[in-house]
């Protein structure tokens, strides 16, 4: 639970109210207990939750939990060494989940950085007279020299991507920095570029012995360098990754108390798994059967608690969770989220494999033969024949983009589904664009190591993280993610793809090298983790469908999506579709609620 905010420059807005006073709105707005580190002088402000340092006209923040080469803890006196040592590349020589801010007086100048893989975060905005920065991208709105407008583009990429992804944020004149990213400003002017990149290995290896004892001792250590000397605690899920860190912490400690959500609806409770790990482990496990009363419950947490609208619905049984393991005395738990993106776990990587494998045919079979038999009259009404159509149709979507195919953003025009307000000075492409940058910027011709670098954005940092984070912070408890430590990410970059996705079987490497360790049920489980049954909860549990009912009337009139869209929504979920429709039910219900607890 950390949060860095400050700025430099912006005299005339900061002196209108005073700096003191201006460093205070910033962080009324954060969501935490406030930084306790603060500095304050003529033309800057400064707050940190780990340290500041002063060095003559150098000036230094640092929150998060940060470690020098050696191992040991780093501080802000740290990072002003080794900016005078390296300059940028000060941040390079960081380790674990960080973020920083060194401010030279003299230079007129602010640097800023974000670690590896998008643990922590960091907001800024620049201008020509100066640049404001924080943790929360609404900390920084609140400066007065940046303001809360809302940006339409930040809203059509949260409609798209259920959150809204760095770069952009929710607000007009605030960005985001990238997992690995740095920052400059300087005397008005802003560069930015990445201190870090993911090294991956596409050649195949043959010394898998070697490379699985090697891998479960990186993992062992990065269950202890998360533990630290702190009395911690564990989600557990019953999948493959909570299952492991909470295994891997019981072997380590002896005892490992463990923290499990079910759900009483078919097709969403895997209580069953965890308690397979549990059994299996010694585990001294705590299970809790969610209600629809806590999603009610959670709601304004969730409004209330994210610096910007976030609609990941699973963030309603991570906060359930970290409130028992806080009521237990706990203030800090481990979680296995990062396991899919490093050894390849998700589904998808898997299907697009299937539609790749259609490029490998011959050119002119395909553009010569046989699309042009699979457009023959008549054909279409061959079973065989419209799925090939639809197969043939969907390996001709370039990657990233194919994998999109199915937002509901596609599913009819954009006049249909956005006002004509909103869409104004929106570029719809950005969100296509966002993805191509990812996954073409990996350093691998890999279709399998691209998708994992761009679902280590999208899925993790901009998705996963931010949920966990949120919701355990909320509750009282800082989260590690022993998974993402440093040394565990770069070992997977020497994972070959076919190690991590062989032919369609996913995490190859990651459940042979456990085998024997994880039981076998859990190693053969289909993925699924939290999920929330809010689509049915929400047609049929009386309080929570009141509460759907009056949000989408208030968000009606807010001109952002059309009401006629609204409507085709809220009826398609109330009759019959409750499950696919309540996704953009909850995304809505959250958007309007944290547009209403911020009074916008």
């Amino acid at each position: 639970m950390h949060r860095l905010a400050g700025w430099l420059g912006h005299d005339g807005p900061a002196t209108a109210i005073g700096a003191g006073p201006t460093l205070q709105r910033m962080l009324a707005r954060c969501g935490i207990a406030p930084p306790a580190h603060t500095l304050i002088d003529n033309g800057l402000g400064l707050a940190a939750s780990l340290s500041v340092a002063r060095e003559d006209r150098l000036v230094a923040g640092l929150c998060g939990r940060p470690a020098l080469a050696t191992g040991e803890p780093a501080q802000a006196q740290d990072l002003l060494r080794l900016w005078r040592q390296h300059g940028k590349d000060a941040a390079r020589h960081l380790h674990g989940n960080f973020s920083l801010a060194v401010l030279d007086l003299a230079d007129d100048s602010v640097f800023l950085a974000l670690d590896r893989v998008g643990i922590q975060k960091l907001a800024f905005a620049a201008g020509p007279d100066g640049l404001v920065f924080a943790s929360q991208a609404d900390m920084v709105a609140a400066h007065p020299a940046v303001g809360t407008e809302l940006d339409h583009q930040g809203l059509f990429n949260f409609i798209y991507f259920f959150q809204v992804p760095a770069p952009g944020s929710i607000f007009r004149r605030v960005e985001k920095l990238l997992p690995g990213q740095w920052v400059q400003w300087r005397q008005g002017r802003l560069s930015r570029g990445f201190y870090w990149a993911l090294r991956y290995r596409d050649e195949p290896r043959h010394d898998f012995p070697a490379q699985a004892e090697r891998f479960r001792a990186l993992l062992r250590e990065g269950v202890a360098r998360a533990r630290g000397d702190d009395h911690v605690s564990a989600f557990l899920s019953g999948g493959i990754d909570s299952s492991t860190v909470s295994g891997v912490l019981k072997e380590l400690t002896g005892q490992a108390r463990t923290y499990s959500i079910g759900f009483d609806a078919g097709g969403f409770d895997e209580m069953e798994y965890a308690r397979l790990a549990a059994r299996r482990f010694g585990l001294d496990s705590r299970e809790y059967y969610l209600r629809q009363a806590d999603v009610l419950e959670a709601i304004p947490v969730i409004a209330e608690h994210y610096d910007e609208p976030f609609a990941n619905e699973s963030a309603v049984p991570v906060y359930i969770c970290a409130r028992l393991a806080a009521a237990d005395g706990f203030k800090v738990m481990l979680a296995g989220d990062g396991g899919d993106e490093i050894l390849g776990g998700n589904e998808r990587y898997a299907k697009q494999k299937i539609f790749e494998a259609y490029h490998l045919l011959p050119a002119f079979l395909r553009k010569g033969l046989i699309e042009p038999l699979s457009r023959l009259p008549g054909l279409s009404a061959l079973p065989p024949v419209r799925k090939g159509r639809s197969y043939i149709r969907q390996a001709n979507i370039p990657l990233p983009e194919r994998m999109e195919s199915y937002n509901f953003i596609y599913r009819q025009p954009l006049h249909a589904m956005f006002t004509s307000d909103l869409l104004h000075g929106v570029d719809v492409n950005q969100p296509a664009e966002l993805l191509r940058e990812v996954y073409h910027r990996a350093d691998s011709q890999s279709v399998v190591n691209r998708m994992l670098h761009l679902d280590m954005k999208f899925t993790l940092a901009d998705n996963d993280l931010r949920k966990v984070c949120g919701m355990t912070e909320a509750a009282g408890i800082e989260v590690r993610f022993p998974l993402l430590d440093d040394a565990l990410v770069d070992f997977s970059g020497e994972i070959p793809p076919d190690w991590k996705v062989r032919g369609q079987y996913l995490r190859w490497f990651f459940k042979k090298s456990l085998a024997g360790f994880l039981p076998d049920e859990i190693i053969g489980k289909s993925k699924h983790g939290f999920g929330l049954p809010f689509g049915l909860w929400a047609r049929d549990y009386a309080p929570l469908r009141q509460r759907v009912e009056d949000n989408f009337a208030a968000f009606k009139r807010r001109g952002i999506l059309q009401p006629a869209y609204l409507d085709q929504i809220r009826g398609e979920h109330m009759s019959g579709h409750a499950t696919y429709f309540g996704r953009m039910v909850w995304q809505i219900t959250i958007l309007e609620e944290w547009l209403a607890a911020r009074g916008l």
